[in-house]
């Protein structure tokens, strides 16, 4: 059933048309990927359909009462507002209600023997047992866990850019709606949270609109693909290997009716020439026709770019790390690492948010300095940091002058000059976008101007914090095809799992510890090894299992009275409700299990997950009984 439709919708930013005359419906089971090169209109689109923008012409029209919840690429928070205040923002009766149990018992743990608070907090006890919500309120704790979320009442402000993505994310994601829009939902996210979301949304039941560039993202989430060309929709059945297929048979079709139209055109052209004159009606009908001919033509240019750059000569010396160390505070980021870096090498770096891959390139860039060990680099070493920031941008500038202060010309690789426009041509900037000023271009054309001018300076060792961040599909494809011609060697901090299959022939993993192990092959080679079941890593290193073993230091046991602290009272409750949701989607996943016979691949995942939840499932098991027991005075 169709719970929206968007009718005739033109959007124009400055003197650019995004887009004119766009039309498509959203049904109740949709799930759409958004797809288009950067200043597309994808954004633009969505916070049109989520309201926080308005069309220059056309309308969105939702048919009944339909909740809608969008998650923007920079989410306007309040700093002043905690976590759980804002996952619980949405004024729905729901929401509303949880939100005043969660706050009472916040307050309840500041005066443990106010009997107001404690009645208060049992008359909701009540109302939330009685409207079966108990799942929900586990659902917070759940999903602010997985996104790394672990602190409720710590202040927005206080949070990194991230973190506060991450706020925004479960709050969009907890919120009741017909329709949930997600803007760019994987970045700032690590392998394992997103393949947690990808499990959370393939069996999230209503609409969902996304725009994202994770490609095995699209792939297994979305049934239903739009593409953003050249101010032209265009609508595909399926995810995204699907599109792609689709997409070259539109192609394919175009072009046959593009090269007829113009055989016509010359055929017509011609008799014009020949000198006709519209003395007659069937003359000026004729030449009418012409006219209309002439204005059927069809832009077949591809959205790509053929990247040559030069390349600096690089020696046989390229990085020798040896014993590097570096902590900030009490944390421990990196420990006693040594590698030696040879020409030509493809390393792929992953792990968490906060474990130190960033800080490994910055130490590499010269922009961090090891608190022990050193760092060599070979005397031919021309380095290129594409880092997260774009920290070397002028706003106030140009387009072509930011590029132009880079390098005015350049030698490509087959020996030929090639102007600093003309490189901005290939890299999709045409002739007037060139001379717009870098403030008036979108995050992604940023993005995409930024890695031209390190590409300009030609590098001949290239170092990746997020590169995929912001960057269009059609602008990774031709990266990726970039760095199979590129002589130099490549180290990629990256979360983005195509992107490192298709870049990558060794694994540096960080394990939160100053800990790096190295693995030969690319990420999925790594995941055989290491398999992520959206619920963390199942691995202990020898050094977890050994301190597991030891047995502690024997002292004399301590006595204690019959009966639960207030913080054991709390954590049995909270055990209980995550016995109860988890008892359930063990439940839902053995039933998938025996219904999915043809797809291996959701057929592993879902094996993965039975076994996380049984092994979880015990351990919570095992803590109640522990509780129960000292309830008791056993």
């Amino acid at each position: 059933m169709n719970i929206a439709s968007i009718e005739n919708l033109k959007k124009t930013y400055g003197v650019k048309t995004l887009f004119n005359q766009l039309s498509f419906s959203i049904a109740d089971t949709d799930k759409i990927g958004v797809i288009g090169i950067n200043g597309s209109g994808k954004t633009s689109l969505l916070r049109i359909i989520g309201n926080l923008d308005s069309p220059d012409a056309g309308e969105v029209k939702f048919f009944g009462t339909k909740r809608v919840e969008i998650l923007s690429q920079d989410p306007d928070l309040d700093p002043n507002t905690t976590v759980l205040s804002q996952v619980f923002s949405a004024n729905s009766p729901e929401m509303n209600l949880v939100r005043d149990y969660e706050s009472t018992l916040a307050a309840l743990e500041g005066s443990p023997e106010d009997p107001t608070l404690q009645k208060r907090l049992m008359s909701l006890s009540q109302r939330i047992d009685d409207e079966n919500l108990w799942n929900l309120k586990s659902q917070v704790e759940t999903i602010l866990s997985q996104l790394g979320i672990h602190d409720y009442h710590k202040q927005i402000g206080q949070l990194s850019g991230g973190q506060r993505k991450r706020v925004a994310m479960a709050s969009a994601l907890l919120t009741p709606c017909d329709l949930l829009i997600l803007d760019e939902p994987t970045n700032h996210l690590d392998n394992d949270t997103i393949a947690w979301l990808e499990n959370y949304l393939l069996n999230r039941k209503g609409a969902l609109l996304m725009v994202t560039h994770d490609r095995y993202f699209l792939d297994r989430v979305v049934t239903k693909t739009i593409e953003l060309d050249k101010g032209n929709l265009y609508e595909y059945t399926g995810n995204y290997s699907d599109f792609l297929e689709q997409k070259a048979n539109r192609r394919e079709a175009q072009t046959a009716i593009e090269a007829k139209r113009q055989n016509l055109y010359r055929r017509e052209l011609a008799w014009i020439r020949r000198g006709a004159r519209a003395r007659t009606t069937k003359q000026k009908a004729r030449i009418q026709r012409f006219d209309e001919i002439k204005e059927r033509a069809t832009d077949l240019s591809e959205n790509q770019m053929e990247i040559s750059v030069g390349f600096s000569r690089l020696g046989k010396k390229v990085i020798e790390i040896e014993h590097l160390s570096k902590s900030f505070g009490p944390q421990k980021i990196i420990a006693d690492f040594s590698m030696i870096l040879g020409p030509s090498e493809r390393i792929g770096i992953i792990g968490k948010n906060g474990y130190g891959k960033s800080t490994l390139l910055n130490l590499l860039a010269g922009k961090l300095s090891p608190d022990g060990g050193t760092i060599t680099l070979g005397d031919t070493v021309k380095l290129g940091y594409f880092s997260q920031e774009s920290e070397d941008m002028d706003l106030s500038l140009r387009a072509i002058d930011y590029i132009r202060e880079k390098a005015e010309v350049m030698e490509n690789s087959r020996g030929e000059t090639v102007t600093a426009a003309q490189m901005m041509e290939l890299f999709l900037f045409d002739k007037n976008s060139q001379w717009v000023y870098i403030s008036e271009l979108s995050g992604g054309e940023r993005r995409r101007l930024y890695l031209l001018g390190i590409l300009m300076m030609a590098p001949n060792v290239l170092l990746f914090d997020e590169p995929t961040n912001d960057l269009d599909i059609d602008t990774l494809t031709i990266l990726e095809a970039y760095l199979d011609e590129f002589q130099g060697s490549v180290l990629t901090v990256s979360h983005d799992r195509y992107f490192l299959d298709r870049t990558c022939e060794q694994i540096f993993s960080f394990n939160g510890k100053g800990q790096i192990t190295t693995q030969t092959g690319n990420y999925s080679d790594y995941i055989k090894k290491h398999p992520l079941t959206g619920l963390g890593h199942r691995e202990d290193t020898p050094e977890q299992t050994v301190k597991k073993t030891e047995a502690p230091p024997s002292e004399k046991p301590k006595t204690r009275k019959p009966g639960l602290t207030y913080k054991e009272k709390r954590e049995q409750e909270a055990l209980l409700l995550d016995l109860e949701a988890k008892d359930q989607r063990l439940d839902f996943v053995t039933k998938k299990l025996s219904e999915i016979t043809k797809d291996y691949t959701i057929l592993q995942e879902l094996a993965e997950e039975k076994a996380v939840l049984e092994e979880e499932l015990l351990e919570i098991m095992d803590r109640l009984e522990k509780l129960e027991n000292l309830e008791k005075g056993d």
